[in-house]
């Protein structure tokens, strides 16, 4: 399978902030933005692996830099920057703009793993990476970290998923178990 370059897999969505996209602090919701970025990455992942379906594996960081406020236009980029077999690291930036002075920030970084599937909806194997610019080759260089990094909240998380009761919090334990 061919490799392809990160820049293959680009999407770029830029929009305005609404009124009603805004919180209590007057900023941009966080879950709006999480939104913005999953939008942009599955069609990243898709692209990338010419998928019909990718599926969200893991939002494995988005770190909140500076707050987008409504005078603000809000520009998400996503790309792909690592891959495994089946699963595709997509790296989203958000720069945001101050509409009335030009000023432009970086406001958002996240990483997110998504998984391509087949017409079984199997996972399917999706082309390696082949880095092209100094950030990309950044990104991928120190990916193989953040996959360990992954691995283990995976395996923690599976751990801590045992432990924790499925039964519901209004339900007696005496008429849950008769």
């Amino acid at each position: 399978m061919e490799k392809k370059h990160p820049k293959e897999s680009k999407v770029v969505n830029t929009d305005q902030v609404l009124s009603s996209d805004l919180n209590n602090y007057n900023t941009l919701f966080g879950g709006v933005l999480m939104k913005r970025l999953d939008g942009c990455a599955v069609l990243s992942a898709r692209r990338h692996s010419r998928a019909k379906e990718c599926v969200t594996a893991s939002t494995d960081s988005i770190d909140f830099l500076s707050p987008i406020y409504q005078s603000d236009s809000v520009c998400v980029e996503s790309f792909v920057s690592y891959t495994g077999k089946s699963s595709m690291e997509i790296f989203c930036k958000v720069i945001a703009e101050d509409m009335m002075t030009g000023e432009r920030r970086m406001a958002t970084t996240a990483f997110m793993t998504f998984v391509a599937l087949d017409e079984n909806k199997r996972p399917m194997q999706v082309p390696g990476i082949e880095p092209e610019t100094e950030e990309e080759l950044k990104l991928f260089e120190t990916a193989p970290e953040r996959e360990e990094i992954r691995k283990l909240k995976r395996e923690k998380s599976k751990e801590l998923a045992g432990s924790i009761s499925l039964q519901k919090p209004w339900e007696d334990k005496k008429e849950a178990y008769s």
